[in-house]
């Protein structure tokens, strides 16, 4: 059984019920996520020997959350417990032409605060075939910073593939301090994952002829990009989701990926939102599992795309389909027939 091993945040995340705007809301529901959690659920899900690094508090909000990932069968052997809170964020759904909103609360948590040597990377890399990090996690601070060099260095010594997702968040950092890490990080990595802005956003490199408030998703300007990621950084492969948003409700998905050699594109999906939350986290998850059961590329990416299409569907962050449903939508059944 193939072994991934992600590291980031886990947070308590807090959202109104339903669609109720915050200043409605009377009560919260409380689950929990984090980019690279999100990945590992979804993994174990999916039949991989999947674990999760972090630290989180000793006190009974740090077990909830420990407990969470080990409810859905992600190895938390590796998670160190200590400092003083849990970050959290709140999510208030969006619907029609109202955009979503995501607050958060995550100042001085466990894993921003982190101290040099609690995580003995040689160890918990020891077995793994895939490392996974995201852009989110250095953007915590420079303790952060610290320990996803030392994690992505130890993997690349170690021989293990890396993959990162850039998640730039400018909540978090400026776009000059994303580019100083992001550089040193990529150093490292082998597979990288972004959105349609992230590698603007943190490495100013643009996709010619699109304009993603107006839309305007340009083909050839993404496969520029890739290639200028692949070859700038020696990478094996970029991966770019597309997603045209045509109000809060209804989105157009899809997402390209380039090998060095070749540009893929999958199916674009039209996708009814039910929460939008961890639907780039549901791609990189889907294209590490294929690319590790030795999908060719666009088998690969078609099953990533696939599976983020679907996790549209689902409440909170994680992705909770099978393989089987996930194939069977990348096979070419979108009906949404009742299953009897």
């Amino acid at each position: 059984m193939k072994r991934v091993v992600c590291f980031g945040e886990i947070m308590m995340r807090l959202n109104p019920k339903g669609y109720l705007r915050f200043v409605q809301a009377k009560e919260f529901e409380a689950t929990f996520s984090g980019g690279e959690a999100n990945v590992a659920v979804a993994l174990s899900n999916y039949g991989l020997n999947s674990a999760y690094v972090t630290k989180v508090p000793a006190h009974e909000i740090g077990q909830c959350a420990v407990n969470e990932l080990r409810r859905f069968g992600v190895d938390v052997s590796g998670i160190v417990r200590g400092g003083k809170r849990l970050g959290t964020y709140y999510v208030e759904k969006g619907a029609s032409q109202r955009a979503s909103k995501v607050i958060y609360d995550r100042a001085d948590s466990a894993i921003a605060l982190v101290e040099p040597g609690e995580f003995d990377w040689e160890k918990l890399l020891a077995g793994a075939d895939w490392f996974h990090t995201t852009g989110i996690t250095p953007a915590l601070g420079d303790q952060a910073t610290k320990a996803t060099l030392d994690a992505v260095k130890t993997a690349k010594k170690l021989g293990v593939t890396v993959s990162c997702d850039l998640n730039y968040r400018k909540n978090l950092w400026s776009k000059e301090k994303a580019k100083e890490v992001m550089t040193e990080v990529i150093e490292y990595v082998d597979v990288v994952i972004a959105n349609e802005e992230d590698a603007y956003d943190v490495f100013g490199i643009k996709a010619e002829g699109s304009d993603v408030t107006k839309g305007e998703i340009s083909h050839e300007g993404y496969i520029s990009v890739a290639k200028t990621l692949v070859e700038k950084y020696n990478l094996q492969k970029a991966a770019i989701t597309l997603r045209t948003s045509l109000s809060a409700s209804d989105n157009l998905w899809s997402a390209m990926l380039y090998d060095g050699k070749e540009a893929y594109f999958a199916p674009e999906y039209k996708v009814h939102i039910v929460d939008r939350v961890g639907g780039g986290d549901s791609f990189g998850s889907g294209l590490i599992y294929s690319l590790l059961s030795g999908y060719n590329n666009q088998k690969a990416l078609n099953f990533a795309v696939a599976a983020s299409c679907l996790k549209h569907s689902i409440e909170h962050d994680f992705n909770l389909m099978s393989v089987a449903e996930v194939e069977a939508l990348a096979g070419g059944d979108a009906s949404g027939r009742v299953q009897r």
